[in-house]
């Protein structure tokens, strides 16, 4: 039992919001891997990271994806890290999964300077641009749709990404352009 569809990116690219949109579009369940940590830790992930540290969260990351993967048949959306782990990337292959694209402009506006996302509490628009460039290759890798979200509001990604899947079916190589 695989998920219709696997949503990933940076942060403030819109995968909790184009989730729950796309899920509804589709008549199926949401489910955001983020959630699902904090529910397994018992508390909110800026406090993971500060009481038990990255390599501790970046653990019930990866258990949270295993776990999704094997038995969530909704739209799932991995936190914007998730892909750092070999595992987790060699997981997604097989699964249709749709890179959320965002530029630093919109994510800084979507995700705001002083969120309370771990990673960017100290200079978080630099810190930011570091992620997304560090993380577009991987995101790139493991891909099977890309759709650019800038400018758009999540019901028009989810719409889109609803016609893709549609289309294409679960599974399905990309070679169709960002849209």
């Amino acid at each position: 039992m695989a998920p219709v569809c696997v949503l990933v990116g940076a942060p403030g690219s819109g995968k909790t919001s184009t989730g729950e949109a796309l899920a509804a579009l589709l008549g199926c369940e949401f489910r955001d891997t983020d959630a699902d940590i904090v529910a397994a830790a018992g508390k909110p992930i800026p406090d993971i990271f500060v009481d038990d540290g990255e390599e501790h969260f970046r653990a019930l990351e990866r258990a949270a994806v295993r776990a999704a993967l094997r038995s969530f048949p909704g739209v799932l959306a991995l936190g914007g890290g998730a892909v750092l782990a070999e595992e987790n990337r060699v997981a997604l292959a097989g699964q249709t999964v749709v890179y959320l694209i965002v530029e630093l402009p919109d994510a800084v506006r979507r995700v705001g300077l002083s969120s309370g996302r771990p990673l960017l509490a100290i200079n978080p628009r630099a810190t930011l641009k570091h992620l997304l460039e560090q993380r577009r290759p991987l995101y790139e890798q493991i891909a099977t749709h890309r759709v650019d979200t800038d400018g758009r509001t999540p019901q028009q990604v989810a719409a889109d990404v609803a016609a893709l899947l549609r289309t294409t079916g679960p599974g399905a190589s990309s070679a169709e352009p960002a849209y």
